[in-house]
């Protein structure tokens, strides 16, 4: 169940894989690679930043009800309930959001003891903290959050600093002013007690909160509260099953990149290389490359299996060209050998006529050798050109000057549309192309030779039809091949068509039989031109 559970995952994922090329897959492991140490920083960071937040929203609520119950019970109070139309009006509920930033917000020294009061404590603010003693000390327990309340002049009715003065305080001073507000202290008492403490930087700071007590719109005390921030490291332990989860995640990120890389480059380049050296040791084919791989390897793949192609073909070609060769020459030659041997023994016994008959086989011999050597060398030659680069061919008076040139005893009817497109093989290759069929069309017997031509989707059609005997069934598969001919009696060498074919073939053109009956009826297809 399992295992035909996976077939059917793999065999989905190898159906929607995605072709990435192979600078994409890079460019992604590079990226991530190098960002992952600052992810990893920004993330603690604001990871830290949040728990301070955290810990002045926290005081933020807590001051907020104290003095609102400071408020409610400060002596002489009027407190109105709000009407639900106020309640209605927009802006009446504004939240208070925590602006505390570690990076940008200064760092004040620790808060000092508070100086003597010029002014005794208000009375109302005294009652008003022996009034809320029970609410802010088990506040205080349950926070650990430390409360003070100070009088309209900054004087401290309850909390440390008893009787003192804070009213210098910028915190204080706000607070008196109106506005609640809050700051960063170093936190005296602070001594390390973890080892990677030190990464912290809020571990030795402490927040300090003030907000004011409002009665009958004037302002009449501030309470004064402050508190260490959550411990990174504690907060990380607290929160270990979100933290493992993207530990988790980006572990498997970097997994999903390790198998892109090794599906998509490493194993498919394994492949290959195997593949490789399967064909140069004469065996096997480049396999088709897998579904998984990247763009480049891909092409990689198609263009080994080309090459192999290419040099199997070039080897098989080699090979009977060889044997060819070697069957052509060892003809004339043995002739040649032959006759030498019977004028070295017997040229003094024969006449002069027997004589000059072994003479005249050695000659015809011989220039069929040459005749042999010189097709071998426009062979060699058609198999080594290269394309012309910015070939722009009108076909009109290349075929009006071949139509002449072997016009004589050959009906040649020539019948090209006027808006032909150009073709980029040079005038001499298709020169030679037509000569050689209309040469092949005369001694084959053909008396009317048809040339004719159209235009199609990036290529120019150029027929060549006669009315010759045609090619026979047996020979239509092999007249291209090297050294094929059915006129060797005549002294045919059998390398015309396949000189042709060649001289195309190296300007990215071919030439075709498509009719062998009733006369044979060849096509050159030709690359129009990009001029």
């Amino acid at each position: 169940m399992i295992g035909s559970a996976i077939q059917r995952l793999r065999g989905f994922v190898r159906a929607h894989w995605p072709a990435l090329r192979l600078r994409t897959i890079l460019l992604s492991v590079l990226f991530f690679a190098a960002v992952l140490p600052g992810l990893s920083a920004i993330f603690l960071r604001v990871y830290e930043n949040t728990l301070v937040r955290q810990t002045e929203a926290e005081l933020i609520a807590q001051t907020a009800t104290l003095a609102a119950t400071a408020e409610a019970t400060w002596p002489g109070a009027r407190i109105l309930p709000p009407t639900e139309v106020q309640r209605r009006t927009p802006g009446y509920f504004q939240p208070e959001p925590a602006g505390i930033d570690l990076r940008s917000d200064p760092v004040l020294p620790p808060r000092p003891p508070a100086h003597a009061a010029t002014t005794p404590a208000d009375p109302a603010a005294v009652l008003t903290a022996h009034r809320l003693e029970p609410v802010m000390e088990e506040t205080s327990r349950t926070t650990l959050a430390s409360f003070v309340l100070l009088d309209r002049d900054g004087v401290v009715v309850r909390g440390l600093g008893m009787g003192g003065s804070w009213r210098d305080l910028p915190e204080v001073r706000t607070a008196l002013a109106g506005a609640p507000a809050t700051v960063l202290r170093r936190n005296a008492a602070y001594r390390p007690r973890y080892a990677m403490e030190w990464l912290s930087r809020a571990s030795g700071l402490r927040i300090h909160h003030a907000r004011p007590i409002v009665v009958n719109g004037q302002v009449e005390g501030v309470i004064l509260t402050s508190r260490s921030p959550r411990a990174l490291f504690k907060g990380i332990y607290q929160d270990r099953g979100k933290i493992l989860f993207g530990i988790v995640a980006v572990l498997g990120l970097l997994s999903v990149l390790a198998v892109l890389i090794s599906r998509g480059i490493a194993r498919p380049i394994e492949v290959l290389r195997r593949a490789t050296r399967d064909v140069m040791h004469g065996g096997g084919a480049v396999p088709p490359p897998p579904s998984t791989a990247a763009v480049e390897i891909r092409d990689l793949y198609e263009d080994f299996g080309q090459m192999a192609e290419a040099v199997e073909r070039r080897s098989r070609y080699l090979r009977d060209f060889a044997a060819a060769v070697s069957h052509e020459f060892k003809t004339p030659l043995a002739g040649i050998q032959g006759a030498v041997e019977l004028l070295r023994d017997h040229g003094d016994d024969m006449d002069p006529d027997q004589r000059r008959r072994f003479l005249d086989n050695i000659d015809a011999d011989a220039r069929r050798l040459s005749d042999l050597v010189k097709r071998l060398l426009d062979l060699a030659r058609a198999d080594m050109a290269r394309p012309e680069a910015g070939a722009a061919v009108d076909l009109r008076p290349v075929t009006a000057r071949v139509a002449d040139a072997l016009g004589a005893g050959l009906a040649i009817e020539v019948d090209l549309p006027g808006d032909l497109p150009l073709v980029a093989v040079p005038e001499a290759s298709l020169e030679m192309a037509l000569t050689i069929l209309l040469e092949n069309s005369r001694q084959l017997g053909a008396t009317v030779v048809r040339i004719t031509a159209h235009a199609a989707p990036d290529q120019v059609r150029l027929t060549v039809s006669d009315n010759g005997p045609g090619v026979a069934e047996g020979d239509a598969e092999r007249i291209f091949e090297p050294f094929f001919t059915t006129r060797r009696s005549e002294g045919g060498a059998g390398l015309g068509l396949s000189i042709a074919q060649a001289l195309l073939r190296a300007n990215r053109a071919d030439l075709a039989l498509v009719e062998r009956r009733g006369g044979a009826t060849f096509e050159l297809r030709l690359p129009q031109s990009a001029d």
